[in-house]
């Protein structure tokens, strides 16, 4: 027996490795092949030639590119004591107002701008730092949001949005950024404007339910979203001929993340629906029925929404079954310049701009690892 126990061991150490060597294979590949390379990439860019001296992104259109461009790096890895997000963090915390709203002096984009501050700075929050300026932050954009405070029933199609601020029109995209940013905050204490904003996305899915009874929920009923029922209605994808406003990706991926963040469960008809639209849909060329129009911002809903949903794969409408991570990735990286940003060559919604392109991709890519909470 002694004389067998060397080889026995020998035997059960080799195996033990193959077993570690094949369990760490297997988390490997998990990340999508290039994910590393493409945001290290990306980051530098931020880096080198995206950031100003005084910490900001893009500033002549504000802060929201400076506090999506923070909240982008954070949440792909670098620490927020890094120069390129503390000065980025600095200017964005500075820029919170007497009202509790957080935006650039003037701007006419002061939803829109809280909203994504306040993510972007309870993200690096961990240590309370920012809890005065996020709490009256939060007063504000629920503030803002058309309710019975703005002179609306719950019966109104406007009820629980949110639009740019100062009481213009509510539409689903600043409606998906309220809900996310009081989503961040992880506290009951919002559970109620969340609620109210729900029934305005609601409202924007072509779905006819009990919980869209519009003119229009009925004349494409396909399940997707549109930007806003709002006055008479609004789809950049167009009408039909009798009037029924057309789905279309970017919203639509905002609409199913939106009712995820608002607690609404997948045997829910409103995200079944959603989710058989995006399967119909599905595709990383373009931004299903606007083209190349807001791209990649379709790409950071997009991955956001599957990612945070629990979809690690989608059967086509072909029963084609894709693993989104992993070609999503392929297909940046094909798409990435040289320097490691991206541009839109369509400029409508900005993206012609690098800084907002690539921090558009960055937070698609964050949510590109299995693992990510």
């Amino acid at each position: 027996m002694s004389s067998r126990i060397p080889g026995l061991w020998r035997l059960a150490v080799c195996t033990c490795l193959l077993l570690a060597s094949a369990s760490l294979g297997a988390r490997a590949q998990d990340v999508p092949q290039g994910l590393e390379e493409v945001t290290r990439k990306a980051i530098d860019y931020l880096r080198t030639r995206g950031q100003k001296e005084d910490g900001s992104f893009s500033p002549q259109v504000g802060i929201g590119v400076t506090a999506l461009a923070a909240t982008a790096l954070m949440e792909n890895g670098v620490p927020d004591t890094d120069p390129l997000v503390a000065k980025a963090l600095e200017l964005v915390a500075a820029a919170s107002r007497s009202d509790g709203g957080i935006y650039a002096e003037n701007s006419r984009l002061k939803m829109y701008e809280t909203c994504v501050a306040i993510t972007c700075l309870k993200t690096a929050s961990r240590d309370g730092r920012y809890d005065k300026i996020l709490k009256k932050a939060a007063a504000f954009i629920t503030g803002e949001q058309f309710d019975e405070g703005e002179g609306k029933q719950p019966s109104d199609v406007e009820y629980g949005g949110a639009g740019y601020g100062g009481g213009s029109r509510p539409d689903l995209s600043n409606t998906a950024f309220l809900i996310e940013a009081l989503h961040s905050l992880h506290d009951k204490e919002h559970d109620e404007a969340i609620a109210r904003a729900l029934q305005f996305v609601s409202r924007c899915q072509n779905l006819e339910s009990p919980y869209n009874t519009s003119p229009e929920a009925a004349k494409i009923n396909d399940g997707g979203f549109y930007y806003t029922v709002s006055e008479v209605g609004v789809s950049p994808a167009g009408q039909t001929a009798e009037g029924g406003l057309r789905s279309y990706g970017s919203m639509t991926y905002a609409g199913f993340k939106s009712m995820i963040y608002a607690g609404l469960q997948p045997d829910d008809p409103r995200v079944k629906a959603a989710r058989t639209w995006i399967e119909k849909n599905y595709t990383i060329k373009a931004n299903p029925g606007m083209g190349d129009a807001g791209l990649f911002y379709y790409y950071s809903l997009f991955a956001k929404a599957l990612d945070v949903s629990g979809v690690n794969t989608i059967t086509d409408a072909q029963g084609i079954q894709h693993d989104w991570r992993a070609e999503l990735v392929f297909h940046l990286k094909s798409l990435q310049s040289a320097d490691g940003s991206w541009t839109n060559q369509n400029t409508k919604w900005m993206e012609g701009d690098p800084n907002l392109a690539t921090t558009f991709c960055l937070l698609a890519l964050a949510h590109c690892r299995p693992d990510k909470e």
